[in-house]
């Protein structure tokens, strides 16, 4: 996979606490089916084994596993359709055990740092809400 040179310096961090087990997490972020019931139907592709391809919000988004660590992390080269092509940004998803439930800790680096507000935005909108009412 090569990447196309941009600005793309920027950093997002976020954590969330989801009342579910760090399996349940990690099904919902990697299984297909499970991930366009959660996002209330949109067409996703998903691999569950590392070096696999991904495709969500029906081709919104795309992108190689790097990492799959059940229960634990999800690594991936994550990029949106319309940037440059060959742009790719890496997302980090770490899954800790906490109490009942499950902190979830994103770390989104290597992105065009013209969408930093928008992808922040974004994984509120599109992934915790989503995720926070499936599993209410």
């Amino acid at each position: 996979m090569t990447t196309a040179s941009c600005k793309c310096g920027s950093t997002i961090q976020q954590e969330v606490v989801f009342p579910v087990s760090p399996n349940r997490i990690y099904e919902a972020l990697t299984d297909a089916t499970l991930f366009s019931e959660v996002m209330g139907g949109s067409p996703t592709e998903t691999s569950t084994e590392s070096s696999g391809t991904f495709s969500c919000f029906g081709g919104m988004v795309v992108g190689k596993n790097i990492e799959l660590r059940p229960n634990k992390r999800i690594i991936q080269a994550w990029r949106i359709k319309d940037w440059e092509e060959g742009v790719y940004s890496l997302v980090k998803f770490e899954l800790e055990e906490q109490g009942e439930g499950t902190r979830l800790t994103l770390s989104h680096t290597g992105f065009p740092e013209d969408q930093s507000e928008h992808l922040s935005k974004g994984w509120h909108i599109n992934y915790w809400e989503p995720l926070k009412q499936f599993f209410a």
